[in-house]
């Protein structure tokens, strides 16, 4: 289990603009990183569109925001473009990184359990370590606590 003060895990992904991006690539710069299961679903649109209304503050707080769903950069190029999001997403199709960042594991819904990706945010400071770790978290609560740690 990751904890605050440590290094957060370093991947690189392909990006809704089919080029790959490293976490150590945005250092210099907090990075408001969250997960999502599913783009185009309600509260995944929730949580995005959050964070995309709130850009200009997280921009001014000298922040970015990285997204990482198990979806295919093409449909993470389409749900971007249809909301508007001004940030990279990034495809993690095999959940090794947001297994890496405890983001992934057993869910339940209507008594059935399955694997899948928990909706989680970590916010990582300009020098690349954990300053805040949200798992579990709900959508509108998500983009809350991460502009509260920014504002800090």
């Amino acid at each position: 289990m990751l904890q605050i003060g440590e290094m957060a895990p370093d991947f690189a992904l392909v990006s809704d603009e089919n080029k790959t991006v490293k976490l150590s690539d945005l250092r210099g710069q907090r990075v408001i990183l969250f997960f999502y299961p599913k783009a185009g679903t309600s509260g995944c649109t929730t949580q995005a569109c959050g964070f995309r209304d709130s850009f200009p503050q997280i921009e001014a707080a000298g922040a970015t925001v990285v997204g990482i769903s198990p979806d295919a950069p093409q449909q993470l190029a389409k749900w971007k473009a249809a909301e508007k999001l001004p940030y990279t997403l990034l495809s993690d199709p095999d959940n090794a990184v947001a297994t890496a960042y405890s983001s992934y594991g057993e869910k339940s819904m209507y008594g059935r359990k399955y694997m899948g990706v928990i909706r989680s945010h970590f916010v990582i400071d300009a020098n690349g370590r954990l300053e805040d770790i949200r798992l579990k978290v709900s959508p509108k609560d998500s983009v809350k606590y991460a502009l509260k740690q920014i504002a800090d």
